[in-house]
């Protein structure tokens, strides 16, 4: 017996019907959906990390306790050993034939937001991007330092060859200064700050900040 022509639509019909998900399919899509999203938040977070470690922003450290700024002696002037490097280094420079001016050493946060200030809120060009708390010199780790020549001027020009053997006494200072240990302002990437000589002992500003200070007795070579 031959099928009827609505037995054949009916049959059809069925056949053609999309078969249900089955539940753990659903279950798939869920986590699949949660995942997502789990990667997309840490995605965000670790993004935020990046910003926040390159512009120096203080981050909650679970793993070492901050310590209270409180209870850390403030700091007053130069690191003992910075100040027995730079006086090594006026001792050296004067031996080449080449006269240096320290112009700035430890600087109080109050005169590093004023420096901050200059070319900003006050006049003047701008010569600093650290605000209080943010250089080195805040901590006793830094120095500038200028050239004087015969006539008693205080310069601070990179091609003077004030003691006539062909070098720039600018560079001649720098060269000294890199064997005492220190690092040069002029070697950075941007804001280059040629008379700035600094002396880290491997410790960051975020370090400094938390009150973490280099040993009066430790050689510049140790972090």
């Amino acid at each position: 017996m031959k099928p009827n022509r609505q037995d054949l639509l009916v049959t059809r019909s069925a056949h053609e019907l999309p078969a249900p998900y089955p539940a753990d399919h659903e279950r798939n899509l869920r986590r699949v959906k949660r995942r997502s999203r789990r990667n997309t938040i840490l995605l965000l977070l670790f993004t935020l990390g990046l910003i926040l470690y390159w512009n120096e922003l203080p981050i909650p450290d679970l793993l070492e306790p901050e310590a209270s700024v409180r209870d850390i002696p403030p700091v007053t002037g130069l690191h003992p050993i910075v100040a027995a490097k730079q006086n090594e280094l006026i001792r050296l420079t004067e031996e080449a034939g080449i006269t240096i001016l320290i112009t700035d050493g430890f600087r109080s946060k109050e005169e590093q937001d004023a420096l901050y200030r200059q070319g900003r809120s006050d006049e003047g060009p701008v010569v600093t991007h650290a605000q209080g708390g943010e250089s080195y010199h805040n901590y006793g780790l830094a120095i500038d330092f200028a050239l004087r020549t015969d006539d008693g001027d205080v310069i601070w020009d990179l091609s003077y060859d004030g003691n006539g053997n062909g070098e720039s006494d600018w560079m001649e200072v720098v060269s000294i200064a890199k064997d005492l240990g220190f690092t040069w302002g002029g070697d950075w990437a941007s804001f280059r700050d040629y008379p700035h000589l600094q002396m880290d002992f491997g410790y960051s500003i975020r370090e400094l900040k938390k009150g973490k200070r280099p040993p009066s007795g430790q050689d510049t070579s140790s972090p």
